[in-house]
C-alpha cells in the first residue's frame, strides 16, 4: 500500500512538472552574429515559462537599426530572428535585454564580430546589459564560461535528475564521491572530444540515451535488495563512468550552441567543465545533507520519500525518453 500511494504522488509531482522538461525551462537565449562590417544577425530565444518571452526584448545601440523580426513558437520557446545595421562597429557599446527586471529568468547572451573572439556572459535582472568587448581577456573569458557550466548542470533538468538519481542508488558518501569522480572524467573525456572535433554522435540520439540512462538508475532504485546488491550498487563508478560518457556529448552540444572563443578554447573548455563540476558537487552536497537530516530527525519517512521521489524521476525520465525517441 505504501508503494501504491509513493507512485500515486510520484505521478502528480511529475506530471505537475513535466512542463519543466529539460530543454523548455532553461535560460534565454540573444545572439549577435557579425555577417558584415554593418550588418548583424539577431537571434532572441526566450521561454514562454519566466516572463521574457512577454516582457523582455533585445536591447543594442541607438546607432543600429532593426528589420521586422521573424517570429516563431517551438515547444514553449519563442524564437525571432532579425537584422542589425549599424553605423558604427558594437566594440565598446552595450548590448543585452530590455525588461529582464519584469521577469524571473536569466539569459545567455554570445556575440560573435567578424575576426574577433567570441564573448559570452550571463544577464540577470541585476546584470541585463553587457559592454561588447574589442577583445575580451582571459579572466572574462574563464567567469563566463564557468558560470555558464553551472548554469548548464543546474538548469538541464536532464543532468540534474541523472545526478539526483546517483546519490539516491549509492547513498554512502565516499563511494558517491567515487561514482561522481568517475562520472566527472567520462564526461570530460567526451566533452572535450566532441567540442574539438574529434569524436562526435547526432544530439538527438544523445538526448534519448541521456533520458535512457535516468530510467536505469531508477530502476536500479525500485529493485535494490540488500541481500543480493546488483552491478550498480557494488561497482557505481563503473555504470557512472559509463553513463558519463553520453552525458558528456550532452555537455558539447550546449557548448558548441553557446560557442567558443577562438583565442581562448582551453580556458573557456577547462572554465566551463569546472563549472559543470561546482554545480555537481553542490547539488551532491545538498542531497546528501538532506538524506542525513531525514535519517537523523525523521528515520520513518527517509524510505518513502526516497522511493517516491525516485517514482518521480523514473515517470519524468520515461517522459523525456518517449518525447525525444518520437522526435
Amino acid at each position: 500500500m505504501n508503494k501504491l500511494w509513493a507512485i500515486l504522488l510520484a505521478m502528480i509531482v511529475s506530471l505537475s512538472a513535466l512542463p519543466a522538461q529539460a530543454d523548455e525551462l532553461r535560460p534565454g537565449y540573444l545572439e549577435f552574429t557579425q555577417l558584415g562590417q554593418k550588418e548583424w544577425k539577431l537571434v532572441w530565444k526566450a521561454p514562454v515559462i519566466g516572463g521574457l518571452a512577454t516582457r523582455s526584448k533585445p536591447a543594442f545601440p541607438a546607432f543600429c537599426t532593426q528589420s521586422a523580426p521573424q517570429a516563431r513558437v517551438e515547444g514553449l520557446v519563442l524564437i525571432a530572428e532579425s537584422r542589425l545595421t549599424c553605423s558604427h562597429e558594437l566594440a565598446g557599446a552595450q548590448v543585452g535585454l530590455a525588461g529582464m527586471d519584469a521577469t524571473f529568468t536569466d539569459a545567455l547572451l554570445r556575440v560573435a564580430p567578424l575576426g574577433r573572439p567570441v564573448q559570452a556572459a550571463r544577464l540577470t535582472q541585476d546584470h541585463a546589459l553587457v559592454t561588447v568587448a574589442t577583445v575580451p581577456d582571459a579572466w572574462e573569458v574563464a567567469r563566463s564560461y564557468f558560470v555558464l557550466g553551472v548554469i548548464h548542470i543546474l538548469e538541464g533538468y536532464d543532468h540534474l535528475l541523472f545526478v539526483v538519481a546517483l546519490v539516491l542508488l549509492i547513498g554512502r558518501p565516499m563511494m558517491v564521491v567515487k561514482a561522481a569522480t568517475a562520472f566527472t572524467l567520462a564526461h570530460s573525456i567526451t566533452l572535450i572530444g566532441s567540442t574539438l572535433g574529434l569524436v562526435g554522435l547526432a544530439q538527438a540520439p544523445v538526448e534519448a540515451l541521456i533520458a535512457l540512462s535516468i530510467v536505469f538508475l531508477a530502476v536500479e532504485i525500485v529493485k535494490r535488495d540488500p541481500e543480493h546488491p546488483n552491478l550498480a550498487e557494488r561497482a557505481p563508478w563503473i555504470v557512472a563512468f559509463l553513463f558519463g560518457l553520453i552525458h558528456g556529448f550532452g555537455f558539447a552540444g550546449a557548448l558548441r550552441e553557446i560557442g567558443l572563443p577562438e583565442s581562448d578554447v582551453p580556458t573557456a573548455l577547462l572554465t566551463f567543465n569546472i563549472g559543470v563540476e561546482g554545480g555537481q558537487l553542490v547539488i551532491i552536497g545538498t542531497i546528501l545533507a538532506v538524506l542525513a537530516l531525514l535519517r537523523r530527525f525523521a528515520p520513518k519517512a527517509l524510505a518513502p520519500v526516497t522511493l517516491t521521489a525516485t517514482y518521480a524521476i523514473g515517470i519524468t525520465s520515461s517522459f523525456w525518453f518517449i518525447e525525444r525517441l518520437l522526435g
